[in-house]
């Protein structure tokens, strides 16, 4: 069976997200994908077939091994929290999109917040990681204020002179 995404497109797709990049830690043909030092993708080959290694809620990660035989746990990770896809199956490739970008949102989530900030600002499409603003508390009002308000009921009409 082909894959369903070819080497180069898996790799330029992995690539394009933001701040990511290609180290070589464990072998020189097996690239590891990092955004800001955390492995968010692992690709190999193993027994001739292409597979990917990707971080996974273990909720669903079980549930995505019942439901694709492309899917199993992650092999050479914590099985726990991995899924290993095998990309010469029948797997779709927006499935195999979609995986690879929940992997990278479950990495970039919990990073420092310091870190998370600086991505945000390198980075518009991570926006979403930097801490938003605390909604503004209010203010007391001052005593013309509190004295017009106690005196006024503001669900009753008044009759203008």
């Amino acid at each position: 069976m082909a894959a369903a995404i070819t080497p180069a497109q898996l790799r330029h797709y992995l690539l394009a997200k933001p701040a990511a990049e290609e180290t070589f830690p464990f072998r020189p043909d097996v690239p590891v994908y990092q955004v800001a030092g955390k492995i968010f993708a692992l690709s190999f080959v193993k027994n001739g077939q292409a597979h990917l290694n990707l971080k996974c809620e273990p909720s669903q990660a079980e549930i995505l091994r019942s439901l694709f035989t492309e899917i199993s746990a992650g092999y050479h990770m914590h099985k726990k929290h991995w899924n290993t896809l095998d990309l010469e199956g029948e797997l779709p490739a927006c499935e195999i999109y979609r995986l690879i970008d929940h992997s990278y949102d479950l990495i970039t989530q919990r990073l420092p917040k310091s870190t998370r900030q600086h991505l945000a600002l390198q980075h518009a499409s991570l926006v979403h990681l930097a801490d938003k603003p605390k909604t503004p508390t209010l203010k007391p009002a001052t005593s013309v204020e509190s004295s017009k308000s106690s005196t006024q009921n503001p669900h009753r009409t008044q009759n203008k002179p």
